[in-house]
């Protein structure tokens, strides 16, 4: 289970959508502090997922070959084909020079442009609608396995939820201790972002979905 979470952790970390429009949030007026509402919806978001998979578990994993045991691991497969299904269709739509949609394109405007108009709102709302649910998903499938009682699985959670944000953690802190240089050096990323958007996100989706299908497929088969 911890390797799992470290890998799907990752992934959501390394998503690059999020880090994008997050760019933009802290490049808007009073940045700072939307970054920390943004980073409080994406932490609760995580919280939430993960709450949830415990309380009906009841902090207590199912038997190995159980039913539920596969359950998951079928939901797991399904995510997995799902991601790399994802990738696929993406990577032809790209492939195609067929545009992104809107609501997805938003998060490759340029710092300084429509990121002045960056509201609390929009900065609470933006990580309910860029979250990587998918890969969020699989890391619920995932805690299917967690056993409260082990100290270590609940360190294992924690750190998920703290690996899944360390991109935007990293990003705030340091425009609170080096404003100037974290401003230029995180307008360097976005520019990058923009131009490797779509290869970024099919090589994230890509290798995530067959690490998923490949670790299901094992514990089914096994």
């Amino acid at each position: 289970m911890v390797v799992d979470l470290v890998v799907i952790g990752l992934a959501v970390t390394l998503f690059p959508l999020p880090i994008m429009a997050f760019v933009l949030v802290l490049a808007s007026a009073r940045g700072l502090r939307k970054g920390l509402v943004f980073i409080g919806v994406w932490l609760a978001c995580l919280v939430a997922v993960i709450g949830i998979v415990v309380l009906l578990t009841g902090g207590q994993p199912p038997q190995p070959r159980s039913p539920p045991s596969r359950a998951g691991q079928v939901a797991t497969l399904v995510i997995g084909v799902g991601l790399i299904g994802y990738a696929v269709h993406r990577r032809r739509r790209t492939r195609r020079g067929a545009a992104v949609p809107a609501s997805a394109d938003r998060a490759g405007e340029r710092p300084g442009s429509a990121s002045d108009g960056v509201s609390y709102r929009s900065a609470a709302v933006l990580p309910l609608l860029l979250q990587p649910w998918g890969m969020v998903g699989a890391a619920a499938a995932t805690v299917v396995q967690a056993d409260l009682s082990d100290a270590g699985n609940v360190v294992a959670l924690v750190g998920f939820c703290l690996l899944a944000t360390s991109s935007l953690l990293v990003m705030e802190l340091w425009m609170v201790f080096s404003p100037a240089r974290a401003e230029r050096a995180l307008r360097g990323l976005h520019g990058w972002l923009a131009r490797h958007k779509e290869p970024a996100v099919v090589g994230v989706c890509l290798l995530l979905g067959l690490w998923l299908v490949s670790r299901s497929l094992y514990l089914l088969t096994t």
